[in-house]
């Protein structure tokens, strides 16, 4: 996953807690090539809405992984894997989590900002580390910790705006990918999906890489 998370480096992070308008974002995000899809548990009808949308990922976005972020507790993240999320997000590191996402085999992405914290979630199992928040570090700062830290996957997000510009100044600073949330879906796409769509096919033709088929 890790390989295919380097290949399609944009991962869109979403809640809605209605589960049509949030299908709808996850096709137009699809359509447009995106083949990651972070849903956040940020509200009482995460869950179910999560439900409708690995039901229907599994039935018409092949080959796209979803995930569920916004974890924190070990209870949760068994919950979310049990109703099929592909990998597991935080905005901190728990070793719980990262013993729940071992025993069931599945990529675990703990979030962290100084050394100390990406260095001992990498030693903890993650597939990656999340840096968050990135508005408040910047580019230079993964560039920075490249130096005596250059192998560590690193997904940043927060601070990433949906521009080709600012995705290849992280990406060229050192981090295998970028989560993008609120400017990604900023405005009103009810009835106009394929507007969002045009908009991340122009993000990827942007950084030169082709949309995923």
């Amino acid at each position: 996953m890790l390989d295919q998370l380097k290949s399609s480096p944009i991962v869109p992070v979403f809640f809605h807690p209605d589960a049509e308008y949030a299908r709808q974002i996850v096709d137009a995000c699809y359509a447009g090539g995106l083949r990651f899809f972070e849903f956040t548990n940020r509200g009482a009808a995460a869950f179910d809405v999560f439900g409708v949308l690995e039901q229907h990922v599994r039935a018409h976005c092949p080959g796209m992984s979803l995930g569920i972020g916004t974890i924190y507790t070990a209870a949760d993240a068994e919950q979310f894997l049990g109703a099929g999320a592909d990998f597991v997000v935080q905005p901190v590191t728990t070793a719980a989590v990262g013993a729940v996402c071992r025993a069931a085999g599945k990529p675990w992405i703990p979030g962290a900002m100084t050394l100390n914290e990406i260095w001992s979630a990498w030693q903890s199992g993650a597939m990656a580390v999340k840096i968050f928040p990135g508005n408040l570090v910047g580019p230079d700062y993964i560039r920075a910790l490249r130096g005596p830290m250059p192998d560590v996957p690193l997904m940043v997000t927060g601070g990433v705006e949906p521009t080709p510009e600012s995705i290849r100044e992280w990406l060229g600073a050192g981090v295998q990918a970028v989560g993008i949330g609120s400017q990604l879906f900023k405005g009103d796409f009810s009835g106009n999906y394929p507007a969002l769509a045009r908009r991340i096919s122009g993000l990827l033709e942007g950084l030169q890489l082709p949309a995923s088929s």
